[in-house]
């Protein structure tokens, strides 16, 4: 049976900020929205390549960048709604089977982004069944905040892919935006994987 984010009690920017402190070196995707402020106010790095408008390609540009890059940990962070928007993806991420690919999905069970409507995790949707019928054996719903160490662990180990479903409370923090210049972010990502910038 599918957990509701309705009784979430985890705090993103805790999170998140948690997780990246425990994997410093990931290479990091984030979706558009509030998963890029909660990864922009744990603080910038070269190694964070933030979406803007391209809702529902974050998973997609990880799998990209697993496989590119195979000896690096990649870590997507994303919202429910923009993973739904995304949903075909899992289905390519469970063919290819990157090892070093996990996708953190933080899910409020709404689109925080258009008005905080309900999204369809909170009318019934399992994201880890959706994720695991594709074939991402390693996935699974993270209720607590401790937990984070867990998430860390299983990225750390490349025995992916995996799906962590956090379920996070369902409030709005402080935007802290991230860089908007697409050029700026992608240039010094390549720079920071030891490509020249174009």
């Amino acid at each position: 049976m599918a957990k509701s984010p309705s009784t979430a009690v985890i705090n993103r920017r805790e999170f998140v900020a948690a997780l990246l402190k425990a994997m410093p070196d990931a290479l990091v995707v984030t979706g558009l929205g509030s998963a890029s402020y909660d990864v922009f106010a744990a603080g910038d790095r070269p190694r964070n390549f933030y979406l803007w408008g391209a809702m529902g390609g974050a998973s997609s540009l990880g799998l990209g960048l697993a496989l590119a890059q195979p000896d690096k940990p990649v870590l997507v962070i994303t919202g429910d709604g923009e993973q739904l928007m995304g949903v075909g993806s899992l289905g390519t991420i469970g063919a290819k089977q990157p090892k070093n690919l996990t996708l953190v999905v933080l899910d409020n069970g709404h689109f925080g982004e258009t008005g905080m409507q309900r999204s369809h995790t909170s009318l019934g949707t399992d994201l880890v069944a959706v994720a695991k019928g594709f074939g991402i054996r390693d996935s699974f719903t993270v209720e607590i905040q401790g937990d984070v160490s867990s998430v860390a662990e299983r990225a750390l180990s490349r025995n992916g892919p995996t799906v962590a479903q956090v379920l996070i409370k369902a409030d709005e923090p402080p935007r802290v935006l991230p860089p908007r210049d697409g050029v700026y972010v992608k240039n010094r990502f390549r720079e920071e994987l030891g490509f020249a910038p174009f």
